[in-house]
């Protein structure tokens, strides 16, 4: 089934402990779109760059099925920029440099050929602009996504909360969860968030796995142990983009399905970490995906007798 991601296409700059590189490309939309076309060659972006991003990377992405139709050119401008700086337990980091460009004045453009998307990610970017994209399908896809930010909590609390009602799962991480809703048990957080509109909620942990809650319902996934962690640098949105690729590869949005979704984004997280940038997720194959796969069913898949 077809999937349409929103989200920016960028440049980074990062350095960790392992080193450092110059301008690579970057961006939650590129992250998302590149893991999930693993998993359904049917997809289209929408997002903005200026007259400075290589053809090569838009072409690299035309040629994994991804349409770059709704990707805005705009000449004599120049792409969304962030730089930052990780410290030596790789779940920190200070932001250097930070240069909207492009981004600042986003007007998304749903192209004609993108109305009836089967499924939506909405990459993070200001929750207005997120609801834009809704508003401008004809359609409703039948399953939406949304991943945000503490930043938009911080500065677009209104906006957020009217775009959250729109969406049938939300993608947020632990720090963030507690700042909505002001709780510190993520049980109790994730109740809270889905009274406020979606259905369905993942809170990513990092390293120590992810959380999905549904009515009623919870599962959680853990991540699986690393030797080497070289940048988590775009690592919550390629999992997002495997999570959103399994469900449009399937067309099956049951929770059972999701939490086989969930190892899915795992998987592709899990490899996005091994290098910088898109490096890793740009060249990896089928056996390798099942490969990572069979590894996250092996840390849960387990039998218990009755010990009492």
């Amino acid at each position: 089934m077809s999937l349409l991601t929103v989200g920016s296409v960028a440049f980074d700059a990062i350095e960790t402990p392992f080193g450092k590189t110059t301008k690579i490309i970057g961006g939650a939309g590129t992250y998302i779109a590149l893991s999930a076309s693993y998993f359904t060659r049917d997809q289209k972006i929408v997002s903005v760059v200026g007259g400075d991003f290589p053809q090569e990377t838009l072409d690299d992405l035309k040629s994994r099925g991804i349409s770059i139709e709704g990707i805005q050119i705009k000449k004599g401008e120049k792409t969304f920029f962030w730089a930052g700086k990780y410290h030596n337990d790789m779940n920190s980091r200070d932001t250097l440099v930070t240069e909207l460009n492009v981004l600042e004045k986003f007007d998304p453009v749903v192209p004609d050929s993108y109305q009836g998307v089967d499924f939506l990610m909405l990459g993070n970017l200001a929750p207005a602009v997120q609801r834009l994209v809704i508003e401008r399908l004809k359609t409703r896809p039948r399953f939406i996504a949304m991943d945000t930010m503490n930043f938009w909590m911080d500065i677009a609390w209104n906006d957020l909360m009217e775009t959250i009602k729109l969406v049938d799962i939300l993608i947020i991480n632990d720090e963030e969860a507690r700042q909505m809703t002001k709780e510190y048990s993520l049980a109790k957080a994730a109740k809270k968030i889905m009274e406020l509109g979606p259905k369905h909620l993942i809170i990513k942990k990092g390293e120590h796995g992810a959380l999905l809650f549904g009515p009623g319902k919870v599962f959680f996934a853990p991540a699986l142990p690393l030797e080497e962690v070289f940048d988590p640098t775009g690592a919550g949105d390629t999992f997002a983009g495997g999570f959103i690729g399994y469900l449009a590869k399937t067309g099956d949005t049951s929770f059972e399905n999701m939490k086989r979704a969930v190892i899915a984004g795992s998987a592709m997280a899990s490899y996005c970490v091994e290098k910088f940038g898109t490096e890793r997720i740009m060249n990896l194959t089928e056996d390798e995906i099942n490969t990572r796969i069979k590894q996250f069913r092996n840390l849960i898949d387990y039998e218990v007798e009755q010990v009492i």
